[in-house]
């Protein structure tokens, strides 16, 4: 029915109103102030005043559907993702020419720190599932953090962890067996995922097998061998995806207290 109030029809206009409101509340619920990852991400430390400046940041998000590339090696770099909801792989070539997956990104970790210095991404991010990330254009994030000192210190702090990421790696492939390199991974995520506020002995495994297997420098059939034998040990339980940790103390032990 035509509504000469407001030249629109009755039912555009309710249209019109609900999604409005709708976009409304989205962009209330995806701010740093009320993104319940503020605590382990960019804005950690932040007050009220410095986090309505971080939102002013990272207002663009984006969406990437389960198998889709966030960006590929090559890439120009201009932001940092900070993943908001689902997981991402790093997958980078060796001089074979094999894809190698090279890192593993959960919610609230930044993305793209590797391509600082040259100013290009040297490894594709893929979504594990359908993901979202918060895009943190790198020019205004410098600027900000000249500005915002606890900003400045969390963006190091981001650094460092990342880089003892790249280190631990390099430990699980050279000085552990394939046994230890398993639960090394499993701690590994145990911890990240409690950082997380999720509970440390139950979780899912976003990789394949295979995936893990291409992670950690062990083929496909060691996996799942080494996951049976965790199971028949009692020392995991694994449905699918699904991964309970019952004798944290074991795998510890498995890996020197690693």
């Amino acid at each position: 029915m035509f509504d000469p109030a407001t030249g629109r029809t009755k039912v555009a206009a309710v249209v019109s109103i609900s999604a409005a409101r709708s976009a409304a509340g989205a962009a209330h619920a995806v701010s740093c102030s009320s993104c319940c990852l503020r605590g382990v991400c960019l804005p950690c430390g932040l007050d009220t005043e410095k986090l309505t400046q971080m939102d002013d940041l990272t207002r663009v998000k984006r969406r990437v559907a389960r198998g889709a590339a966030l960006y590929r090696a090559g890439g120009a770099f201009d932001a940092l993702y900070a993943v908001r909801s689902g997981s991402f792989k790093s997958v980078g070539v060796s001089r074979g020419g094999e894809e190698k997956v090279t890192g593993l990104h959960l919610p609230g970790e930044v993305m793209g720190l590797d391509a600082i210095n040259s100013r290009s991404h040297g490894y594709d991010a893929i979504a594990l599932e359908d993901s979202e990330v918060c895009i943190v254009p790198y020019a205004k994030l410098t600027e900000l953090a000249l500005r915002i000192p606890d900003l400045q210190a969390q963006l190091l702090r981001i650094l460092s962890g990342d880089i003892s990421r790249d280190q631990g790696l390099m430990l699980l492939m050279g000085g552990m067996d394939a046994g230890q390199r398993i639960a090394a991974f499993l701690l590994s995520l145990s911890r990240r995922y409690q950082k997380l506020g999720y509970a440390a002995t139950r979780f899912s495994l976003r990789m394949t097998r295979e995936e893990i297997g291409s992670y950690l420098g062990l083929t496909l059939e060691t996996v799942s061998r080494l996951f049976s034998r965790l199971q028949k040990d009692g020392l995991i339980t694994a449905h699918q995806k699904e991964i309970e940790l019952i004798d944290i103390e074991s795998l510890r032990e498995k890996v020197g207290h690693w």
